[in-house]
């Protein structure tokens, strides 16, 4: 058998694409072009969307997209099925996208971010004057207790934060080992938490679950995390309210048009903002290539990945 051509849709370090060389020849393409070369297996990322009429230009011969990450809402997974290729992910980034969610939250209530800024413009009394939002003994709420939200869970109880949450379902297993308390409705949870983080999966129900009627049913004050998917919160929804004061502070690792982000964001002291390094360890990172390239081999050897997810 001969050994397929693997398309990677954007430069990775060598390292990476030593990895895949071992299953085959690898090019790297340009999903907007105006061809896209012959291929077996594609090799994507959550910054490259594959749907629509980029989906429908992938050669016949591509029967696995392999993703680089845990998000699959850039792909259009149901599509892809019809035409019969297999998608997978890594679902390796849960520990470290959890570690990161506490870092983003404590750097968000304490303003870490603007606190630097002005000592590194040799600001020393702005830095200093700069009072946050206590968080140990708060309540967090947790929205989408998956394997992240639990992580997330797991580490705020070290913070003594009550936790509440909301799911799909509940988790009696969550709730016993961690006491944390499934909010019936998302309304609930927005009307008693003193910080939000959101660790759902975006889809069509998810799309802008936080919005203008959302921030208006939080606390006066309330802290808003996000470090799942940009489009989870209406973005321009978030920057009217922080300009009414409505909320004490926002922490976002992620956007709704990323790599996009609103310079209006930029203005305020109380928002911390990172580019999107949720897994960007070098552990997690060697991870995730790792499990692509186990997803390969299953496929090669199998028929099928070891992470289907279409």
């Amino acid at each position: 058998m001969s050994k397929p051509t693997i398309l990677v849709t954007r430069p990775l370090p060598q390292a990476m694409l030593d990895a895949l060389g071992q299953f085959g020849s690898v090019e790297t393409i340009d999903l907007n072009a105006a061809s896209i070369p012959a291929g077996d297996i594609v090799v994507s990322t959550p910054l490259d969307p594959i749907r629509g009429e980029t989906l429908a230009r992938l050669p016949e011969s591509v029967k696995l997209i392999a993703n680089i990450g845990i998000g699959l809402d850039h792909v259009d997974l149901p599509a892809a099925r019809e035409r019969g290729i297999v998608v997978s992910n890594t679902p390796v980034v849960t520990e470290d996208t959890a570690d990161l969610t506490m870092a983003l939250l404590m750097a968000a209530c304490r303003k870490l971010s603007a606190s630097e800024r002005y000592l590194r413009n040799e600001d020393w009394a702005s830095g200093m004057g700069q009072l946050g939002i206590r968080v140990h003994g708060k309540t967090l709420g947790i929205i989408g207790m998956g394997a992240i939200g639990e992580a997330v869970a797991r580490r705020a109880k070290g913070f003594g934060m009550e936790i509440i949450y909301s799911n799909r379902g509940r988790k009696p297993e969550v709730e016993a080992t961690l006491g944390a308390r499934f909010c019936e409705t998302r309304d609930e949870l927005l009307a008693e938490a003193d910080i939000i983080s959101l660790n759902c999966d975006l889809n069509p129900a998810t799309h802008h679950i936080i919005d203008a009627a959302a921030f208006d049913k939080m606390k006066p004050g309330a802290v808003l995390i996000n470090a799942g998917r940009g489009p989870l919160i209406d973005e321009a929804a978030l920057i009217n309210a922080l300009k009414a004061g409505k909320l004490g502070a926002a922490g976002l690792d992620v956007y709704e048009f990323e790599p996009q982000v609103s310079p209006e964001l930029m203005a305020f002291d109380n928002v911390t903002l990172l580019a999107h390094i949720g897994s960007a360890t070098q552990e997690c990172r060697a991870d995730m290539a790792r499990r692509v390239c186990m997803n390969i081999a299953n496929f090669q050897q199998q028929g099928a990945p070891l992470d289907v997810c279409n």
